[in-house]
């Protein structure tokens, strides 16, 4: 479609240049100084400049140079000036915007001292400087407009490509975040159930047996909460969004959170504060990763398996918070897990603090609310 546009446009324009050149020339010979009376050689070179000016976005430096040749011997030749000018305009305007820069460049210095040549052939041409004026003013202009317009567009195709370049990084972050929240949280779910299991096998068959059933559970829900977040990016209609039914992680769905971790052998008090209401779904779905993610620490790091979760609802926030004890008093290591919660609460206009003192490990962020 847009070749055919394009292709309409430079039709249009060659039929312009043409019409108005070969219009114009009934009246050229009435009007300034000329050597040579308009005839049949003035009218091919006309029709030249413009055919070649209209070409010139497939052939810039070609169509250039067959113009500027068109031109120049109109002008040797004495025809008087006219809008065959107009072609040889447009034609360097087109080299500056379409043709590598060294090439225009090189293109355009050369036709400079082709049109020159008339000054030596034409009598009534201005003498020295000023004979050379009309020359540059028809190469140099153009050029500069239109090396110009390029250098505007090339930045502006570069400040998009870099825009849609981090909007890309940006969603796959995002996805990054949302994979490793939910894999791993459930895989340190299931590890902690699988050890229970190896652990009393052979003297607690029984409870072997509820190990294995919680790690079901816990595979289950990984998988039906990843489904959901990959049906969220999949194109519309996409295989994936079909079986996509977990329910969207958000502050409602936290105690149920506590209570698979519960399952797998975590202690956790959780303590919900204040008049509990709905909040913007961006801001649920930050607190429940803040919480799911401590929660996911705490199974995998955390010399004790016990952790307080707090959730208080004020006027105008919602303050999460889980500490767990922790007998490590090495700098905290901010890997890719506490990263993506600083970026999740960001995101939503919260603050986010991650501290380590006095024998707990403390995770709390302020969420509007």
């Amino acid at each position: 479609m847009r070749t055919t546009r394009s292709l309409v446009g430079n039709l249009l324009l060659t039929a312009f240049l043409v019409l108005i050149g070969l219009g114009s020339l009934r009246f050229l010979n009435a009007w300034g100084n000329q050597t040579h009376t308009v005839d049949g050689w003035a009218i091919a070179l006309v029709v030249a400049a413009a055919v070649s000016a209209g070409a010139l976005r497939w052939w810039p430096l070609i169509s250039f140079a067959i113009c500027t040749v068109a031109v120049t011997t109109y002008l040797v030749l004495g025809y008087p000036f006219g809008p065959i000018l107009l072609s040889l305009v447009i034609a360097t305007y087109t080299l500056a915007r379409r043709e590598r820069l060294r090439i225009a460049v090189i293109a355009a210095v050369i036709a400079l001292p082709l049109l020159a040549v008339r000054l030596f052939t034409n009598p009534d041409a201005l003498e020295g400087f000023w004979g050379l004026v009309p020359a540059l003013a028809w190469i140099v202009v153009p050029f500069t407009v239109g090396l110009t317009r390029r250098l505007v567009v090339d930045a502006a195709e570069r400040q998009r490509a870099e825009t849609e370049r981090r909007a890309v990084d940006d969603e796959r972050l995002r996805l990054a975040s949302e994979v490793h929240d939910i894999v791993g949280h459930g895989l340190a779910a299931i590890q902690m159930q699988a050890d229970i299991a190896l652990h009393v096998r052979d003297r607690k068959p029984e409870q072997s047996a509820i190990a294995l059933e919680a790690i079901s559970r816990a595979s289950a829900d990984a998988l039906a909460e990843l489904r959901a977040t990959l049906a969220a990016i999949a194109p519309e209609g996409g295989a994936v969004s079909q079986d996509s039914r977990a329910p969207t992680p958000g502050l409602t769905r936290i105690a149920d959170l506590c209570a698979r971790m519960r399952e797998s052998g975590i202690h956790i008090d959780l303590t919900i504060t204040g008049d509990a209401r709905t909040v913007d779904p961006a801001v649920g779905v930050a607190a429940y990763r803040v919480v799911q993610e401590s929660l996911t620490n705490v199974a995998k790091h955390a010399t004790e398996r016990h952790a307080r979760v707090g959730v208080q609802y004020e006027p105008d926030a919602v303050h999460v918070e889980v500490v767990n004890p922790t007998a490590s008093v090495a700098p905290i290591d901010e890997g890719f897990g506490i990263t993506g919660m600083r970026r999740r609460v960001a995101d939503v206009g919260g603050e986010i603090s991650v501290t380590s003192a006095c024998g707990e490990f403390r995770v709390a962020a302020v969420l509007p609310g």
